[in-house]
């Protein structure tokens, strides 16, 4: 799995807050300044982590950005679908209609996208944050 520009920048802004928010609003050029994030891109990433009501955005000279929730309920897969939408499988079709092979192919795909989902899922910012990598279960 390949995590876009977006998603990886919208990651490291996520664990910055998780790491440093106590209920401090940070501007956007602080963000930016900490994680490396250029600032215009930013502000784009932090809109959908805005309305998917992941982070609260406080207008004005003393506004900012800060988490809306608690890291430990911020999941992996949900900064990844606010910023880039949905985990969905696409296999590329190479005729009009759809062959055999383009139907197995598109379905091996959507089993891998089905596995994937809750993967991202037992991740949370907080583990993000943390530094220290998660056990997986088995």
């Amino acid at each position: 799995m390949k995590l876009s520009r977006a998603s990886f920048y919208a990651l490291r802004s996520m664990v910055f807050l998780a790491r440093h928010d106590q209920g401090t609003l940070f501007p956007s050029h602080t963000i930016a300044k900490a994680d490396g994030t250029p600032d215009r891109f930013l502000l784009k990433i932090l809109k959908p982590l805005v309305s998917a009501r992941m982070l609260r955005s406080v207008k004005g000279p003393h506004g900012g950005y800060r988490l809306a929730r608690s890291p430990k309920d911020i999941t992996l897969l949900d900064i990844i679908e606010a910023v880039d939408g949905p985990r969905r499988a696409e296999a590329p079709q190479f005729s009009d209609e759809a062959s055999a092979l383009d139907r197995k192919l598109q379905a091996a795909c959507e089993d891998a996208a089905k596995a994937v989902r809750p993967l991202l899922q037992q991740v949370t910012l907080a583990d993000l944050a943390s530094g220290t990598p998660k056990k997986k279960k088995r």
